[in-house]
């Protein structure tokens, strides 16, 4: 079970509980696995198997693609483009599936996620700033889903926004008393989740027949500048720092295993992100394909309201609620993920740890203020992913730095085609960060 004491410094274990096990041999460190399956501590057995086991941490990573920001950018790309930008949703996934397994690398090899690796090797006034910096995310990425989910419940029930954001706040604590005992429930409920949000986009996809031309969408190009600034929120933004490191930490391996078992396990990461992230790029996919198969070349208004309102009006009320509802099962699960990695946050780079219930309340306060205060929905997106895009580089240089390095990674370390894949991507996606909060604040 979670550490009940708050703000008391833990030793380095993984989110899963500990067991009862027999100590470790003098001289190794003591690694305790969670009940039952843990990522972490998978036993040795078939592929598949161990594929499996490592499927719960891989969706859990990739709700975080398909959270309410994804909702936004996608469609509006979609409305105003049409399928032309489609290129941009592989290109990110592309993007997205390696980060995320240099995270999985990281935890990995080492047994520490992270943030501990920073804490452990970057000086303490550097690991502070760090640290604040992430926090400053978590709290970005509960405003995301906080509006996504608002704005849900207000679509389908009239709800006013910020009773709404209240509701929202009580379901992820309901969501988060799943897992008292570890994540496997966690899991699976958000992986539920995940596919109501496919389900979702299919209906509206067979609805729409949005898969007609889409093809076309897969050449790059652009249209005018509009386009090169709506492609670079699409890409700057899709990496989710939060999620780097979460998924160094659910992917953390006992330090005493073998030097293969951790190549398996690595695969086995690698074939589950794979599946995970498809999906989530599926569905990214398919929330453009069906804004340009019925939004585009409409006046519809490039707003969630107004994506759900334009939805109804060309395919009916069955695709208007489908969209609602999985703009609803984004919000709920991207928060239950997004509390989760502050714990993460927390735990690794200062070596404590508080209550779930506890951290999820101290997050949500921003977010609550910033809608209590009649921001505008779209507008507080827009803020978070400012917030986001100015956490990235602080999350993706150290990732590459520590698994470049052969002291830290020992056998695990990058190669050298590996690394200048990383240096590219990094560069790409921080860049496209920095232009993204340049247009931001520019106008």
């Amino acid at each position: 079970m979670l550490d009940p004491a708050s703000t008391r410094r833990v030793p380095d274990t993984p989110l899963a509980p500990p067991t009862r096990t027999p100590a470790a041999p003098a001289g190794s460190p003591a690694e305790p696995v969670g009940r039952g399956r843990s990522a972490a501590g998978t036993a040795a057995g078939s592929r598949p198997r161990m594929i499996l086991a490592m499927l719960g941490p891989a969706f859990v990573v990739s709700v975080a693609y398909v959270d309410p920001g994804n909702f936004a950018t996608n469609m509006t790309a979609g409305t105003r483009y049409g399928p032309m930008l489609l290129w941009v949703i592989a290109a990110a996934n592309v993007m997205a599936v390696f980060v995320q397994y240099l995270a999985c690398k990281a935890g990995v090899a080492t047994g520490r996620d992270l943030p501990q690796l920073c804490r452990t090797h970057t000086p303490r006034s550097l690991n502070r700033t760090l640290w604040l910096q992430a926090e400053l995310v978590a709290m970005a990425t509960d405003l995301a889903e906080f509006v996504g989910g608002a704005v849900a419940l207000h679509i389908l029930f009239g709800v006013p926004l910020l009773p709404a954001a209240f509701l929202v706040a009580a379901a992820s604590l309901l969501l988060l008393t799943l897992a008292p005992e570890g994540r496997r429930r966690f899991e699976i409920v958000t992986a539920g989740l995940l596919l109501v949000i496919l389900a979702g986009f299919v209906y509206q996809a067979a609805a729409a027949g949005a898969w007609g031309g889409a093809l076309s969408g897969m050449r790059p190009r652009f249209a005018d500048t509009q386009s090169i600034l709506l492609t670079t929120g699409m890409i700057g933004a899709t990496v989710m720092p939060h999620v780097i490191y979460l998924h160094s930490s659910l992917a953390r391996s006992p330090a005493r295993s073998s030097g293969e078992h951790k190549r398996r396990q690595l695969r086995a990461h690698r074939s589950a992100l794979l599946v995970a992230l498809g999906i989530a790029g599926l569905v990214n996919a398919s929330m453009l394909t069906i804004a340009a198969a019925a939004l585009h070349g409409t006046d519809t208004q490039e707003t969630l309201e107004g994506f759900h309102a334009g939805l109804g009006t060309v395919l009916g009320p069955g695709a208007a609620f489908a969209f609602a509802l999985a703009l609803l099962a984004s919000g709920l699960a991207s928060s239950g993920v997004g509390t989760f990695a502050g714990q993460v946050i927390l735990r690794g780079f200062l070596g404590r740890r508080i209550p779930l219930t506890v951290r999820r309340l101290v997050t949500m306060a921003p977010p609550l203020a910033v809608l209590s205060l009649g921001v505008e929905p779209t507008q507080a997106l827009v803020l978070s992913q400012v917030v986001l895009s100015f956490g990235v580089p602080f999350a993706l240089v150290p990732l590459l730095v520590f698994t470049a390095r052969r002291r830290i990674m020992g056998d695990l370390v990058n190669r050298r085609v590996t690394t200048v894949a990383a240096v590219v991507v990094s560069t790409v996606i921080s860049v496209l960060n920095v232009l993204l909060l340049v247009r931001t604040f520019a106008g």
